[in-house]
């Protein structure tokens, strides 16, 4: 049955090697379990456990469609990127619920879905200028770092200049040890994370993480009152997390997330219909560059491209993910999306959709391992975050920086994103800025009509809703 489906001898594979292969991308992205947790537990009302089971549930979905409707040896799950646009923009900025949220990516999935049946998700991905498309993943590293930073205590809130560095001035009074011992324990693991990967040590994040994690707690006995509140908090029971996510994740898209009233307190139906829109275009944007960029990466890294330099089953694996997104809505998580972190496993060999069955297996053991998960401190994730963020700034060698008509569109949004704390807000600058720059170049007859079409939508929204 393995050979029907996984065609195993044909792509000169072997079972061991395609179960080590699993194996190994597990442990190059098992960390996100922890990140989007962490970041998710910061919204009223939304707990932990909750969406560390959500995210193992809807890794394993998305990870082993890929793998039977494929037959890649990649891996899915929450997206960088996409979570903290979830909690930090769309909750936290724009002031909707977390239920709220979910439609989006609800909406999300359901338009990927009908664009990849379609064929129309090509025609929207070529409307996209290329260097936008190439500096979207560059700006979502930027601001998935500054979260990291944030949320590390390295960089603080300052009245005059906004954000400044945290101060590391133990012997004048001006900085706390209680503070500061936080922030090395991030600049270690991310130090560490560094070397691991720079040595070729496989799970170098994974591992970054669990090393902070040991750090803390020992540094803690430095730190009055550290252990005070720390077995009350414990909870050593893994079924607890179950519970909780039935009770606070699981189909609170369709229970509540309808539910605008508290948003059109303040606005009115037309706001909320553009908001609506624009913020499921820019999910679905990022979702769709996310998720080509990656295929191609991975699969080109491990020579699995078909002879005409085309990623295997390429509309299957984007129905995948599609179908993911739309199970971690119903789950309680935000965009499913295809994992770099993939090409680990593919370099031990990897080359079927057994491999991705063996990492979604993971996935759902590690679902009774939570306990265990919600030790790792915020301190110790937050180096994961910036390491993500450097990794997210490879795609800017293909931006040609000599070119102004490229340059200025590229790095309006990949700076936008960061310093406005919000995705779209940099897709729409970028977006915009072409075609500004196009029409008054005397080139606006060369523009799509699906770009006028996007730029006009962004457009609106400034207009509208900002």
């Amino acid at each position: 049955m393995m050979e029907k489906l996984f065609h195993i001898t044909e792509k000169g594979a072997d079972l061991r090697t395609e179960m080590l292969a699993g194996l190994t991308t597990f442990m190059t992205m098992a960390y996100i379990l922890m990140v989007n947790a962490g970041m998710f537990a910061e919204l009223p009302g939304v707990s932990y456990y909750a969406i560390y089971i959500a995210t193992a549930i809807s890794a394993a979905i998305g990870t082993i469609l890929i793998g039977l409707l494929a037959n890649l040896p990649m891996a899915q799950a929450s997206a960088m990127g996409s979570n903290a646009f979830f909690v930090y923009t769309v909750c936290l900025g724009f002031g909707l619920s977390y239920a709220n949220a979910l439609v989006m990516i609800l909406l999300d999935g359901i338009a990927f879905i009908l664009l990849t049946v379609t064929g129309l998700r090509r025609k929207i991905f070529e409307a996209i200028p290329a260097s936008v498309r190439s500096a979207i993943p560059a700006g979502v590293g930027l601001f998935i770092a500054f979260i990291g930073l944030q949320n590390a205590g390295i960089v603080v809130a300052d009245p005059e200049t906004f954000v400044d560095l945290a101060s590391f001035n133990l012997f004048f009074g001006s900085a706390a040890w209680s503070d500061v011992m936080p922030i090395l324990v991030t600049l270690t693991a991310l130090t560490a994370i560094a070397v691991m990967t720079y040595r070729g040590i496989k799970g170098a994040v994974l591992w970054g993480i669990l090393g902070g994690t040991l750090l803390y707690y020992p540094l803690g006995v430095t730190v009055p009152g550290f252990y005070s509140d720390l077995g009350a908090a414990l909870n050593l029971n893994p079924f607890t997390a179950f519970g909780e996510f039935g009770a606070s994740a699981f189909g609170r898209v369709f229970t509540e997330g309808f539910d605008f009233s508290t948003y059109l307190a303040d606005h009115n139906p037309a706001e909320l219909a553009l908001l609506i829109g624009t913020t499921a275009l820019a999910f679905c944007l990022v979702d769709m560059f996310d998720t080509i960029g990656t295929l191609y990466g991975a699969c080109a890294r491990g020579n699995l491209l078909t002879p005409e330099g085309e990623v295997p089953n390429m509309e299957r694996a984007m129905l995948a993910d599609a179908v993911a997104t739309v199970c971690g809505a119903v789950c309680g998580t935000s965009t499913v999306s295809s994992y770099v972190e993939a090409s680990a496993g593919i370099a031990e060999g990897g080359k079927t959709g057994l491999a991705a069955m063996a990492t979604g297996g993971l996935f759902l053991l590690a679902m009774f391992f939570s306990p265990v998960a919600s030790l790792v401190p915020s301190c110790a994730t937050s180096a994961a975050l910036i390491y993500v963020g450097i990794l997210m700034m490879d795609c800017t060698k293909k931006i040609n920086w000599q070119n102004t008509g490229e340059a200025v569109p590229a790095f309006l949004t990949l700076a936008i994103m960061p310093m406005t704390y919000n995705i779209s807000y940099g897709i729409a600058f970028g977006i915009l800025s072409y075609v500004l720059i196009q029409v008054f170049a005397g080139r606006g007859k060369e523009l799509k009509v699906g770009t006028w079409v996007i730029a006009g939508l962004f457009t609106v929204m400034f207009l509208v809703t900002h």
